[in-house]
């Protein structure tokens, strides 16, 4: 069955006090992953002291820590730059002390020079709730170049391939799933650099970069929703090939260029019928509600993450949940 999760530090007890009372008891973490300068290298947050630390604060507040979706600096790797090497290092250490304390799966974003993107914070929708959004003809179309210059499609796609000949063996040898999450907007280019996992073709490219077990896919549904008006299918698609290792469970209306996020229950997409596709491909990982809307009385948290409308959405997914594997 799947399972529930949500996203919040281990010491983030408002937080973590209704959403076990909500009985979720898996957790995805990894705060921080920071280089800290002056530290030595039992201190560095990717090392195996610092994970055993944030592992047993997750489970002395009764949590299993499922998923690490934050990452060290990957700029360098992303882009092919000087120091890349080095940047690779730090996450080998990281997925080996991942695979010697058993924590299962790393949700890695290869987005270079930007990461999430949103022209808003306070759309207004459904009985004056805010939610976050994206037009790109606002924000991003006239932009100018970064400090990069123009990074091309076949540089990112080489850069990727490196990345994952690097990391994939390593996560292989310490059973540590790779779950790559997509580009977000799923739009190409952003101020002249070129973003590759934004449609369900490329998804399946990046599987046949670098074959493996371990290399597969966070589903963040809000952007794979903006690739295929089929994401049922999708899901049934990547799920055949056991390569869904990590979801978001969320919802969007519009297009890649112009969207804004929703309520789960007023999107764009079925997701009674995606719950019936994991359900059918056999999917026992985690997913977690994401992006949800800031609601009334909601001063818990920033936008996208706040407390009230995590809630809401646990407990609509928890509905959806039960309905589908009673059937």
């Amino acid at each position: 069955m799947i399972e529930i999760a949500e996203v919040f530090r281990p010491d983030e007890r408002e937080l973590w006090l209704p959403i076990k009372q909500c009985g979720v008891k898996h957790v995805v973490g990894g705060f921080g992953l920071q280089p800290k300068p002056n530290a030595g290298p039992e201190r560095q947050p990717w090392s195996y002291m610092s994970l055993l630390r944030t592992k047993t604060a997750y489970e002395n507040a009764g949590f299993d820590l499922a998923v690490i979706e934050n990452r060290p600096p990957m700029e360098k790797i992303k882009l092919g730059l000087p120091g890349r090497d080095e940047e690779l290092e730090a996450i080998k250490e990281m997925i080996r002390n991942m695979g010697r304390l058993g924590i299962p799966v790393w949700c890695y974003a290869f987005m270079a020079g930007h990461t999430v993107l949103r022209t808003s914070s306070t759309i207004p929708t459904r009985g004056g709730a805010q939610v976050t959004g994206y037009d790109h003809e606002l924000l991003m179309k006239n932009a100018p170049l970064t400090e990069y210059g123009e990074v091309s499609e076949e540089q990112m796609w080489d850069n990727l391939k490196y990345f994952l000949e690097q990391v994939v063996p390593v996560a292989e040898e310490f059973n540590v799933k790779l779950a790559a999450h997509p580009d977000d907007p799923p739009i190409s280019p952003v101020r002249g650099i070129a973003r590759v996992l934004i449609s369900i073709e490329n998804y399946q490219k990046l599987l046949e970069l670098v074959p493996s077990p371990v290399n597969g896919i966070g589903l963040c549904q809000g952007n794979f929703t903006l690739m295929t008006d089929d994401l049922p299918g999708a899901i049934r698609h990547f799920g055949a090939q056991r390569k869904i290792f990590f979801v978001h469970f969320r919802d969007v209306h519009g297009t890649p260029a112009k969207f804004v996020e929703t309520f789960h229950d007023d999107g764009k997409t079925d997701l009674l019928a995606c719950l019936r596709a994991y359900r059918d491909i056999g999917f026992e990982g985690v997913c977690r509600p994401d992006h949800v809307p800031t609601m009334a009385g909601d001063e818990y948290g920033h936008p996208g993450y706040t407390r009230i409308g995590r809630l809401f959405a646990i407990g609509y997914i928890k509905g959806l949940r039960e309905a589908v594997y009673r059937e």
